[in-house]
């Protein structure tokens, strides 16, 4: 009976000390962070998402796509699927998701950037909105697949400053 407390007790111990710090519960990220919004401001999107990467001290990771987009659609999948990667995104950077489609270009957001080489197509930004990186997502891909190691290497290398250990 002593053996199964101490087992009880050990399993909980490492329970806790995996998820509750560590989760990232979706419902508490903006919407401008879960889906692609064919009607929403990014304007207003992207200062919310720099005042939220203020308070933070995080980056902003800009991801163009939209709800049309094959590749979009498989990048949510594989963040769904991997959750450690899923949990360093979104504790280490704020995000943007940007929509663009045929029925709403955001061509006035989308000429503040530099050129769109494909769909998803990411940015990274610091909290003060200076632009760090313009990076094609096929780069983290292996063969057909989204690469948990590509990922992770990606959000490790264009992380905050201020949020690196």
């Amino acid at each position: 009976m002593k053996s199964f407390v101490v087992l009880m007790l050990v399993t909980f111990a490492s329970f806790l000390l995996i998820t509750p710090a560590s989760a990232i519960n979706a419902d508490d990220l903006p919407k401008y962070s879960k889906v692609y919004d064919e009607k929403s401001d990014p304007f207003k999107d992207a200062n919310a998402a720099i005042k939220l990467a203020q308070k933070t001290q995080r980056n902003v990771l800009i991801e163009i796509g939209g709800n049309w987009c094959s590749w979009c659609k498989k990048m949510d999948v594989f963040l769904a699927e991997n959750p450690e990667v899923y949990r360093k995104l979104h504790s280490e950077f704020v995000l943007l998701k940007i929509s663009v489609s045929d029925s709403n270009e955001n061509e006035a957001f989308m000429k503040s950037l530099p050129p769109v080489l494909g769909y998803p197509h990411m940015y990274v930004s610091t909290s003060s909105g200076k632009m760090l990186l313009s990076k094609d997502t096929a780069e983290l891909l292996v063969g057909e697949q989204y690469s948990k190691e590509q990922w992770l290497a990606f959000l490790n290398k264009w992380q905050s400053s201020e949020t690196k250990g």
